[in-house]
């Protein structure tokens, strides 16, 4: 049932959803961006959602497939690594973290051996696999009882995780706390480029909401910064293709990476242009690193 399910999942919303949208004139599928669905800051996709595309299941990612380049060109994607751990590194001005980044380690081995007391090069995978989701859980003010949902662990191992995690860390312990008290004193937040969101929950007669609010207060100073970076590089990138007078266009961006459709005449220099703009759009405590892949199709360039 449940892989019936998934089949007629992705047939109807995007096999036959996608082929109902294809432009007649130009054979390709033309998304809607806007400014103002998420309130994160990010760009939403719409009519039809190309940011949707499934990643997480072997099948789901054959729809990838469907998007190629025309004849002489490649899709070339470059994604920011981990962009929204190296902003909070920046925004806490947390030591560990900012040496983590500039020493090229793995940040998630890191925390685990900060975390477990143990030497890096004794971490398992699944240790690194347990911080991550810590890592990336405190990003977004996870709790315990989330986290041991998460692992599969008791709720008390989840907090001493989550405490062990913020003993080690003290500039995002300090980050954590000091973003509640502003939040609830200004009702608002902003991220590293002044972009402000109002959060009216954290004034809520209601706990839940009001703890709604605290994990919106932490985590939209980050994401919100990590949206505007990646609109930034947006704008940086299109300029130089232009500039150059390149053949290669930037044709869509989903979360963290762009995607340029690359002449292959091109291939060096749009590579250049997105490391040093994508790379260049905030300067940090830490630097902004992209991965790059290319392929004939979407699915071959990730």
């Amino acid at each position: 049932l449940m892989e019936y399910r998934q089949l007629t999942k992705l047939k109807s919303t995007y096999c036959d959803g996608l082929a109902s949208v294809i432009n007649p004139e130009t054979k390709r599928i033309h998304s809607v961006f806007t400014q103002t669905v998420t309130v994160t800051g990010r760009l939403s996709s719409i009519e039809p959602n190309l940011q949707n595309i499934p990643t997480r299941t072997e099948l789901g990612r054959e729809i990838r497939r469907m998007f190629v380049a025309p004849e002489d060109y490649v899709l070339v994607d470059a994604d920011y690594s981990q962009i929204e751990l190296r902003v909070l590194a920046h925004i806490a001005n947390d030591d560990t973290m900012i040496n983590a980044f500039k020493n090229n380690e793995d940040i998630h081995a890191v925390t685990a051996s900060q975390v477990l007391g143990i030497p890096l090069s004794e971490v398992t995978k699944e240790q690194r696999s347990s911080a991550k989701a810590v890592n990336f859980g405190i990003v977004y003010g996870i709790g315990e009882f989330s986290l041991a949902q998460d692992l599969g662990i008791s709720v008390k191992e989840a907090k001493a995780y989550i405490d062990g995690y913020l003993e080690k860390y003290h500039g995002v312990r300090e980050y954590m706390e000091s973003v509640r008290e502003q939040a609830k004193k200004d009702g608002c937040v902003k991220t590293l480029m002044n972009r402000i969101r109002y959060i009216p929950e954290l004034k809520s007669p209601n706990f839940n909401i009001r703890q709604f609010g605290e994990r919106v207060a932490l985590n939209t100073p980050i994401q919100g910064t990590a949206a505007d970076i990646i609109k930034l590089a947006m704008v940086r990138v299109d300029e130089r293709l232009i500039r150059e007078k390149l053949k290669s266009r930037l044709i869509l961006q989903v979360h963290d990476e762009l995607i340029v459709e690359t002449h292959k005449d091109e291939i060096d220099i749009v590579k250049q242009i997105l490391s040093e703009e994508m790379q260049g759009a905030m300067t940090l405590n830490v630097p902004l690193k992209v991965d790059m892949s290319e392929g004939r199709s979407w699915f071959d360039a990730k």
